[in-house]
């Protein structure tokens, strides 16, 4: 589908508007505005957006959020699905995110339903958003259901800003290791290789293996720019475009020495929570663990759990559909059970995704402190040999003139 950009005049009030549209083309592009209930004035294809552009114009998952909230308390006290849409678009302070608002506002008040207006736009709402919608639209719970929906975002964004964070120091002390490594090389190495051919003087082994480095790279840094170019996109493009390179990443992280166990937990504790949600919401079982498990973002661990759908359709209880599959962590079914039995199983779910949430912050915190002393000791030893190479040949040149 192509974006469009418009400008119209509302029917029923005579108010000029504007804003863009996804369609296939700009016939169906007006069609669209006129069920929406705008008389078009005129449709241009939009421009291909640059990188900055794109970035200029993102959701932000923080906007998000605050819509759904919002949103949410306007429904609960009684305000129509229309107003409620309208408010918040004037509220919002983030231009994208109210475009889209303002987009949806006007497919509702063309007679589309709510799940309809938002589905529209699955590029910012997802499944589980656009089924949480769909399930407290048909059950008249719609406010309970995006408050839910926003305090599982606020936590799913939380969550995954302590993993950035945890991954922002290592990745400093890594640039100032590359940084001095790059300065000890273009800066000192030389100059010992020519106190040396000037001292009629043979460089030592570890020397020359030095200086022979620093030579290749400064007469084909270009090639070896190039390469590392191609490489990093190469590595990018296959892992993010191709259904091969998505699985052997998603399979990478679930396998990786340390994070390995920290990303199991991430979508145990993404299925769990997800689950609590739509059953809490009326979703159907089915339907729910479907749900759920796409929740996860993660093709291997989709694949694994998918297995489930069909032993729940054999009449088997969710607990046993799980207890057997691999990346799924035992405490899940075994609250499951408890959950069955009790007839509460959206609340063991969510208590079971508690514990795995509140692991998971301890062993980022752990992995966090374990790394800064991991990378200082690669630090000093990559010194340490660029030191011996250079320093110690000068003073053991020294040493011998004395």
């Amino acid at each position: 589908m192509k974006r469009f950009d418009y400008k119209a005049t509302e029917k029923a009030t005579g108010k000029s508007v504007k804003g863009s549209i996804q369609a296939n083309d700009e016939r169906a592009a007006g069609k669209l505005l006129l069920e929406q209930g705008y008389i078009p004035a005129s449709i241009v294809a939009h421009d291909k957006d640059g990188v900055l552009a794109r970035y200029k114009n993102k959701i932000r998952a923080k906007d998000r959020i605050l819509f759904t909230r919002q949103f949410a308390t306007l429904i609960g006290v009684g305000l129509p699905l229309a107003a409620s849409l309208r408010s918040v678009a004037e509220q919002t302070q983030s231009k994208p995110m109210k475009a889209v608002i303002e987009e949806i506002s006007a497919s509702v008040e063309a007679g589309k339903t709510l799940y309809e207006s938002f589905a529209k736009r699955p590029d910012i709402f997802n499944n589980v958003y656009l089924s949480l919608i769909k399930a407290g639209e048909m059950s008249g719970t719609l406010d309970i259901a995006l408050k839910r929906l926003a305090d599982q975002e606020e936590k799913d964004e939380a969550m995954l800003s302590r993993i950035r964070s945890a991954l922002i120091y290592p990745a400093i002390i890594l640039v100032v290791i590359i940084a001095v490594l790059a300065f000890m090389m273009i800066a000192v190495v030389p100059q010992v290789d020519t106190l040396y051919h000037d001292l009629k003087k043979p460089l030592p082994e570890l020397t020359k293996a030095l200086v022979a480095l620093t030579n290749f790279f400064g007469a084909y840094w270009w090639l070896v720019a190039i390469m590392l170019f191609a490489l990093v996109g190469g590595l990018a493009f296959y892992f993010k475009n191709t259904k091969p390179g998505q699985k052997t990443r998603d399979s990478i992280k679930i396998h990786m020495p340390l994070f390995g166990g920290l990303f199991k937990k991430l979508y145990v504790s993404r299925f769990a929570r997800t689950a609590e949600m739509m059953l809490a919401t009326g979703v159907p079982m089915l339907d729910s663990v479907k749900i759920a498990i796409g929740a996860a973002n993660n093709i291997v661990v989709e694949e694994e759990y998918s297995k489930a759908i069909d032993i729940i359709k054999g009449g088997k209880p969710l607990s046993e559909a799980i207890r057997e599959r691999e990346y799924m962590l035992p405490l899940v079914p075994q609250m499951t059970a408890i959950g069955e039995e009790s007839g509460r199983i959206d609340e063991m779910l969510g208590k079971a995704a508690q514990v795995y949430e509140t692991e998971l912050d301890q062993q980022i915190n752990t992995i966090s402190t374990m790394i800064e002393p991991i990378l200082m000791v690669v630090m000093a030893g990559l010194i340490g040999i660029v030191i011996g190479g250079t320093l110690l040949p000068i003073y053991s040149l020294v040493t011998s003139i004395a």
